[in-house]
């Protein structure tokens, strides 16, 4: 059975962000095991831009699955710029979920960040000394979506991806440094479920503030141009209009 040291037990649900919003947190799992019952925990160190904008936990223990190090997370907001940005660092992973396929997966730092800005979205994930085991190699700095097999007499069982960058719905980007999927319904299979390290969510930027005078002006200029638009376009028709009568 699962034991998690200080988890909190949560059903998953999708990451998301409005405009101006950002969150991180280090590790959340949902996972349904051969032989175990169906265990959900995390998110751990969560934080967001309306507050905890930084959080931390000194180790995460899930014995037979996964243990780490201090995780450490951050979420901040730029209000004259409406930029936002988060970030999710976890120390000294070790993955033994899948340990007698892969020979087991850790490394120093999982660390995944997103930033959002007038220009756009964007984001990164680097990876300190990770060991995959009999998987083969990652790079430090993976492409998005990078993603590696785990199989089991030529069946899939499972499959990992490194820097997953997801495009909500919402319009938020988040990136996940390590997401591992369990596939079920195949022969040899241990279980079904996600396990993510590292997470990052940024939704797009908000309005930014000028400096010296406030949001009260934006929201002045923004309803003067709206009406006056129609006005002047009004206008150039009907100028318009009497000039071919004249004709």
């Amino acid at each position: 059975m699962l034991a998690a040291v200080g988890a909190l037990l949560l059903g998953a649900t999708p990451a998301s962000a409005a405009p101006g919003d950002a969150s991180s947190h280090g590790v959340k799992l949902a996972l349904s095991l051969l032989g175990s019952k169906a265990v959900s925990a995390g998110p751990f160190a969560s934080s967001d831009v309306h507050g905890p904008t930084t959080n931390s936990s000194v180790v995460v223990e899930l014995p037979g699955v996964l243990k780490t190090g201090a995780v450490t997370t951050s979420a901040t907001r730029d209000e004259k710029t409406g930029g936002v940005f988060a970030k999710a660092s976890t120390a000294d992973v070790k993955i033994d979920l899948l340990k007698a396929m892969t020979g087991g997966i850790s490394s120093t730092l999982v660390e995944a960040d997103c930033d959002a800005t007038q220009k756009g979205l964007s984001g990164k994930v680097k990876l300190v000394g990770l060991n995959l085991g009999r998987l083969g190699a990652v790079d430090s700095e993976p492409a998005p979506n990078t993603e590696v097999d785990v199989e089991l007499v030529g069946v899939e069982i499972a499959r990992i991806t490194f820097n997953e960058q997801v495009a909500n719905a919402d319009g938020s980007l988040t990136v996940n440094a390590v997401h591992l999927r369990l596939i079920g319904g195949a022969l040899g299979s241990v279980g079904t479920g996600d396990l993510v390290l590292s997470s990052a969510t940024c939704g797009p930027a908000g309005l930014p503030i000028p400096l010296a005078s406030g949001a009260g002006l934006w929201l002045g200029l923004g309803l003067v141009a709206i009406s006056a638009v129609p006005v002047g376009v009004v206008a150039i028709r009907r100028h318009r209009s009497t000039s071919s009568l004249a004709t």
